[in-house]
Parts: structure tokens; C-alpha cells; sequence
């Protein structure tokens, strides 16, 4: 079982986002576990933060509160692996998120006001950044983590053949989805997804992927090209449609 736990000053958050969606399914099938720690509870008084040393505006998350939800849960559980939220550390991926599925017990220790005390890097295994921006807080990448984490585990998702073929989980980003009605304000569902061809569907989602990956992450493109995919590339970067690839390799077999 998965299980997180989050060292946080504001537990709600993470209660209400944990009880909708995969992450509440994942619970409830039994294959994850997320504890929200309330830091307060190990602070004295509750008096979680300070003011920086130096004369630093903003206030500072206090170090003692930290270690000791960190002892505490080490000894209760053994010890976690520790992440910290903070611009500056690796950029999360899905890449990371594989790695960190390999993991038992996670805690993320969710950041405020001006940062944390940096005798807390003593006890983190990893800094993540999820963007080059800056929030007020680490409770949203704590979150973000913790669901591409879950989604992950076997069973949490109900179609895993969704996962084979999300964006960043294979060779190219996802392709374009539809769904009912056929026609929407003069907009159509491509012809070939209501044909029944699978054949064809499939080289359609595949083409449509490669354009999307060529016109958003062109440095994602995989260097193993097999033939079929550099026909498409051929045909997406001279600026044919699916329709016109296809009848391009029709007429190339037919003579």
C-alpha cells in the first residue's frame, strides 16, 4: 500500500482534495493512504513560524515543529521518504512520478510565508518544483504529486489502458478526444473515429499525437523513428491532413 503523509498548516486542504476523485477510489479499494499532519499539533503553542534572521522580510516555517512530526512519525511508521515542494528543486515529471511509485511511505512538508527553516534539508531526500513559479504555499504541488503518484498504482484507474496512453507516459503527447454529439455549433467529430475502422483509428490517434508533439514539444521527439512515423512527420510538416497522408499511401501502394 501507498501511503502519504503531508506536513501542513492548513490540513483541510488537503482533506477536501482527497476526498473526491482516483485519489478517494485509491483509499477506498484500499491501495493508498493520505494522512494530512497538522504542524501545529507539534509546535509549542502552535507557534509554527518566525521572523527571518538577518533583518529578511516574511516569516519562516520554525525547524523544531518539522523534526519533530519527522521523529514522531519515524518512529511510529519508520522512516519516509521526504520530499519538500520548493521552485528550485527538480522539475516533476512524469518520469519522477514513475520513480516515486517505487516508494512505500512519502511525506511532503508543505512550505509557507517566506519558506522553511534550511536546517530542515538535513532530513529531505528531494526538492521538486512543479514550475517555474512561485505559490504561497507547497499544499497544491503537494497534491499534484501525491495524484500523479496514486494514479499510477495498479488498479487506481479504472481503464489502465488510459495510462499506456496518456501525454508523457509513452513516445508522444495525447491525441485529440470526442465524444457525443456528432456535431456541436457547426463542429464535427472527425469521420474516421465514427468509421469502426480500428485499423484506421489507431493510425489516426498516432498521426494526431505526432502533430500535437510537433507543435507544442518538438524537443519530445523520441530518436528511434520507425517508417510509419516518419511518413507522418513527412506529411504533418509539409501540412497534410490525416485524409491526404492516407490517400497519399494509398496511391503509393496502389501503383
Amino acid at each position: 500500500m501507498k501511503v502519504f503523509f503531508i506536513l501542513t498548516i492548513f490540513p483541510e486542504i488537503i482533506r477536501t482534495y482527497t476526498s473526491y476523485g482516483i485519489i478517494k477510489q485509491a483509499i477506498k479499494k484500499g491501495m493508498a493512504q493520505v494522512h494530512p499532519l497538522d504542524l501545529r499539533n507539534y509546535a509549542e503553542k502552535g507557534e509554527v513560524d518566525d521572523k527571518a534572521f538577518g533583518g529578511v522580510p516574511g516569516m519562516v516555517l520554525k525547524p523544531e515543529p518539522v523534526f519533530k512530526a519527522y521523529d514522531q512519525l519515524c518512529k511510529d511508521s519508520g522512516k519516509p521518504f521526504v520530499i519538500v515542494p520548493q521552485p528550485w528543486g527538480k522539475i516533476f515529471d512524469q518520469k519522477l512520478a514513475e520513480e516515486l511509485k517505487e516508494k512505500d511511505r512519502i511525506l511532503i512538508i508543505c512550505g509557507r510565508y517566506e519558506g522553511i527553516d534550511e536546517r530542515v534539508k538535513e532530513i529531505t531526500d528531494l526538492e521538486v518544483s512543479v514550475g517555474d513559479f512561485v505559490l504561497s504555499g507547497g499544499e497544491l504541488p503537494a497534491l499534484m504529486i501525491t495524484e500523479a503518484v496514486i494514479r499510477l498504482i495498479p488498479g487506481a484507474v479504472s481503464e489502465p489502458e488510459s495510462l499506456r496512453k496518456d501525454s508523457f507516459s509513452g513516445r508522444w503527447l495525447g491525441y485529440p478526444v470526442y465524444t457525443k454529439p456528432r456535431e456541436f455549433r457547426g463542429m464535427k467529430v472527425p469521420e474516421v473515429l465514427l468509421s469502426g475502422n480500428h485499423r484506421l483509428i489507431e493510425q489516426w490517434c498516432l498521426f494526431q499525437s505526432i502533430k500535437k508533439t510537433l507543435d507544442h514539444r518538438p524537443d519530445l521527439i523520441p530518436e528511434d523513428l520507425t517508417d510509419l512515423e516518419l511518413s507522418m512527420i513527412d506529411a504533418i510538416k509539409k501540412g497534410l491532413s490525416f485524409d491526404e497522408w492516407i490517400k497519399k499511401c494509398s496511391s503509393k501502394i496502389s501503383s
